[in-house]
């Protein structure tokens, strides 16, 4: 059973989502808040495995929230929920740890399919804002947040996991991957953790800002 935990400050959203999420097979709505405070001072008794976390909420923020749930309990997974209007809040739910960030207009069923990604370990990011997140990474890379990786970790890469990388770097998802390479999704799997494991990278959404920041610093 996975256990969820739902952040937003509109009391019909958590209501709704709570009703449609407990109806799901192997999903477990066992907490709401209203405020990032509030998600603090619950995982503390809860221990949620997600939580879904709006971004604009008063007293704390999602993005402070985020900080403040992976500093102390980096096991739990967090997918943000957001509006195409909440762009300036990309590059620090994602570098703070978020594992998902995807728009509140996500159908149900997406939504389950988001929540069981990120639990297996996967990022997830909503296919209508892939690109605005791609050209949020190129700012990101030419600025002041940057992924190291220690350069002989790289240099045991193979042309294919080179491929793989650069691909990750545009946004595409594993079935575009795979289709692009000529390759299966499960194949894709494999790869992607190799490479993670190659790199010593924590998940896709670091590995996709350093194909972006390698990529820039070789123009």
């Amino acid at each position: 059973m996975i256990k969820i935990m739902i952040a937003d400050d509109q009391e019909l959203i958590r209501q709704s989502l709570s009703i449609v999420l407990n109806s799901k097979e192997g999903l477990e709505v066992i907490a709401a808040a209203a405020n990032g405070q509030e998600v603090i001072s619950s995982v503390r008794k809860q221990r949620p495995d997600i939580i879904l976390m709006d971004i604009r909420m008063p007293k704390m923020d999602g993005v402070q929230c985020t900080k403040i749930i992976k500093e102390n309990y980096p096991d739990i997974k967090i997918i943000i929920l957001t509006t195409f209007d909440d762009d300036e809040y990309v590059y620090d739910a994602l570098k703070h740890g978020a594992s998902g960030y995807l728009l509140k207009g996500i159908s149900m069923d997406g939504l389950e399919e988001a929540i069981h990604t990120v639990y297996g370990g996967q990022a997830m990011i909503n296919q209508d804002i892939a690109t605005k997140v791609v050209k949020l990474f190129s700012q990101m890379a030419k600025a002041d947040y940057a992924i190291q990786v220690d350069e002989h970790l790289s240099q045991d890469l193979t042309g294919t996991e080179w491929k793989i990388i650069g691909e990750v770097g545009r946004g595409s998802s594993n079935k575009e991957i795979a289709e692009n390479l000529m390759l299966s999704e499960g194949t894709v799997r494999n790869y992607l953790s190799n490479i993670l494991n190659k790199l010593e990278l924590r998940d896709r959404t670091q590995l996709a800002i350093w194909a972006v920041q390698t990529q820039a610093n070789k123009r």
